[in-house]
């Protein structure tokens, strides 16, 4: 079969599908993309072939990072049984994937990502765009994905295809492995023309594995947990795409073991589950951490142990604490000296439950008092400004409990662990192993794609959405409804809170002019957010107070179209303390009484630190 290079890829992608637990679908069910002079005529030539067709259909974005970040909203909300492909023209276009392709890879989420490349031939080099290097003739700019990808490959000859691909749907597939994959494509690559088999763009099935315990291992896990007085169970994000939620409520009520959640694992076991204990950590509920603090055994359950879960290494303080680390990459089960169960969440979930079989702990926690203090954060009243909590409680409130919000970077992500009363597995999606400010928008969009049945709220801060509002006008073109909240502080309330914190008395975190003395104290700058979205076609809600709030979240959700709702709220307003630490250091020497004084709290903390390496005594 003559096709070319792009051609090829475009009818392979066409054919692939995944299967788990006997349920098959597309593996690669659309593709994401902008063009320019580097793909315009190669792969988006071979997308217009099979337009018509809707073998591969294609989604025209406006940002190339926002586009990998609706890939992986949409691969998240698939529980990484599907994946999305993104295609970018050479130099700026497929740089501009770096930190999506990053974000990935650190979520462990698959995106297949396809930037173009320089000529293989070098025929006219240096090209547009091309970054030259004196050591190399065959570097590029997408060398740079080579760390931030789970698989790389560059295609420089149509033989190289067919090997490249395989090894990319591999990776997309694996659920150890798995992150972000890219395929480096030469613009004169893409428009070559190749004699290719036809066994090369047969259906083809790939399986994504359920590995089970090693008997060994699950027995020396099962002793340890045996051993334990005082339990604790800290379910990540791997319980959700495991779809191992129901594994794990029948661990919880066969053990009794109370279970704490991560930021990805949030959801996990619902919010009024009687061994529901909150989030864990450094923005964790101060049940949740208490029970960390004693906990001689603590079960981790497809969790990465990042510096917010362990509370930088301070949440879990019995010197002979014990980790059993359930993970199907031993990378993670590996963490913490733990016993590593590699293994498949909801199988090994459910081997330890029978395996456990006879053992139980009692009940010694109880959450009435916190969530009084959730209830009372969630209705302070405060004025003249509304507090922040005040707004997530009523989103909370309001929304159905199959309704999605999506967070990512800010204050808001600590207040959501803290707060949110998650009522169904797949409706809270913060993405904060990356953190990174622009997704909330762009990965609400890829979210609703995933699941059009749901109503999908992205709660995005002023600072985040001046990074990235540009998926706006693509969900509008679309028809992608999405309901966006627009919470406006004028500056970084997260920064400003965390260096004040840190004894830097909030520099640089607020909009506002340069003052006639030089410094960025003056008047707050008149930005208007709500302009701005209804100039990129959203309908707009402004609102003053959280009545008006709620209103508009009721007008918003029974729109066809997508509508955002623009309140201001008071950055200093208060917030329960977590009761715990992140590590953020601070200045060893410094002139100002406020980072001196900051640096002695520090050291406090810091003195609490543990290495989490073992038994700190025989």
């Amino acid at each position: 079969m003559r096709l070319t290079v792009a051609q090829a890829l475009v009818r392979f992608l066409a054919n692939q599908y995944s299967e788990r637990d006997g349920i098959e679908q597309r593996l690669i069910p659309g593709c994401f993309g902008i063009f320019g002079h580097g793909n315009v005529a190669g792969v988006g030539q071979a997308l217009l072939e099979v337009a018509e067709s809707g073998e591969l259909p294609y989604h025209l974005a406006r940002n190339e990072q926002g586009m990998v970040h609706a890939a992986v909203g949409y691969s998240r909300m698939r529980n990484r049984t599907q994946a999305l492909a993104c295609t970018a023209s050479i130099g700026p276009g497929s740089t501009n994937m770096l930190t999506g392709a990053a974000l990935a890879t650190t979520n462990r989420i698959p995106v297949l990502l396809l930037p173009s490349d320089v000529f293989a031939t070098r025929v006219a080099s240096p090209v547009l765009q091309e970054l030259e290097q004196p050591y190399g003739y065959d570097v590029s700019v997408n060398d740079a994905f080579r760390p931030l990808s789970k698989f790389f490959d560059r295609v420089w000859r149509p033989e190289q295809l067919p090997s490249a691909l395989l090894g990319a749907m591999r990776v997309l597939t694996d659920p150890a492995e798995t992150g972000a994959v890219t395929i480096a494509l030469p613009q004169d690559v893409q428009a070559q023309a190749h004699d290719w088999p036809d066994a090369l763009f047969a259906k083809r099935v790939w399986h994504l594995a359920r590995p089970v315990p090693e008997p060994a291992a699950l027995a020396r896990a099962v002793a340890v947990i045996r051993s334990a007085r005082r339990p604790l169970l800290v379910a990540g994000g791997g319980v959700h795409y495991s779809e191992a939620t129901e594994a794990l409520r029948r661990f919880a009520e066969a053990t009794g073991i109370p279970v704490a959640d991560t930021q990805a694992g949030k959801g996990a076991l619902l919010w009024d589950h009687s061994h529901a204990v909150g989030g864990v950590g450094s923005t964790g509920s101060p049940v949740a951490n208490a029970l960390a603090r004693d906990a001689d055994v603590v079960i981790g359950v497809g969790t990465r142990w990042s510096d917010f879960t362990t509370a930088s290494r301070t949440a879990f303080q019995d010197p002979d604490v014990r980790f059993v680390n359930l993970n199907v990459a031993s990378f993670d089960a590996a963490k913490h000296a733990g016993e590593m169960l590699v293994a498949d969440a909801r199988e090994g979930l459910d081997a330890l439950t029978e395996a456990l079989d006879g053992y139980r702990v009692e009940q010694t926690w109880d959450v009435t008092d916190w969530n009084r203090v959730v209830d009372e954060s969630f209705h302070l009243g405060h004025q003249p400004l509304p507090a922040q909590t005040e707004v997530l409680g009523a989103l909370n409130e309001e929304m159905d409990a199959r309704d999605v919000v999506v967070q990512a970077a800010g204050s808001m992500p600590g207040d959501l662990q803290m707060l949110w009363r998650a009522r169904d597995a797949k409706a809270y999606h913060v993405e904060y192993a990356y953190s990174c400010m622009g997704y909330e928008i762009a990965g609400a969009m890829g979210v609703k794609m995933a699941a059009p049945d749901r109503e999908v709220f992205a709660l995005v801060g002023d600072g985040s959405y001046l990074m990235m509002a540009s998926e706006i006008v693509t969900a509008v073109s679309e028809g992608i409804k999405l309901n966006l909240v627009i919470v406006q502080n004028h500056g970084f309330a997260s920064i400003g809170a965390l260096s004040e914190s840190l004894g830097s008395q909030r520099f640089g975190t607020s909009y506002r002019y340069r003052s006639a003395d030089g410094q960025l104290d003056g008047a707050t700058l008149p930005i208007d957010l709500a302009a701005n979205a209804a100039s990129l076609g959203a309908d707009v809600i402004k609102v003053r107070t959280i009545e008006e709030f709620r209103a508009a979240i009721a007008t918003s959700r029974a729109s066809s179209r997508t509508t955002a709702i623009h309140i201001e709220t008071d950055p200093l307003a208060p917030v329960p303390s977590p009761e715990s630490w992140w590590d953020v250091p601070v200045s060893e020497v410094a002139s100002l009484d406020s980072t001196q004084q900051a640096r002695k709290t520090y050291e406090t903390h810091k003195a609490a630190q543990r290495p989490l390496i073992g038994k700190d005594r025989p």
